[in-house]
């Protein structure tokens, strides 16, 4: 396969874009700011994309969006998990403070 010649210094095909990667991005950031329960798919979807990445072997300009996207469900993920701690430390204590009154 022949790939146009692109100047002195540049080899092989251009960049692209992954498919995912805006909505990997926009998903990451969402998990953070309005809804954590959309973090984890942010980072299975990250995982998957920089595998896909890897094993290609093929330059893609926006690794770094992926890999931010990525690291926003990360976080997602964790504030998702802090609520829902939270939310039976909440319960436990009401259950208990509902016993001791009896």
């Amino acid at each position: 396969m022949s790939y146009p010649d692109y100047g002195p210094g540049y080899y092989g095909p251009p960049p692209q874009s992954h498919p995912n990667g805006t909505t990997i991005l926009v998903l990451g950031i969402l998990s953070i700011v309005v809804c954590s329960f959309i973090g984890p798919f942010a980072w299975v979807m990250g995982n998957k994309a920089l595998k896909e990445i890897d094993a290609s072997g093929y330059y893609y300009e926006n690794r770094s969006q992926i890999q931010a996207g990525r690291i926003c469900g990360i976080i997602g993920t964790v504030f998702l998990i802090l609520a829902a701690l939270f939310v039976a430390f909440i319960i436990t204590m009401s259950v208990i403070a509902s016993i001791n009154t009896y």
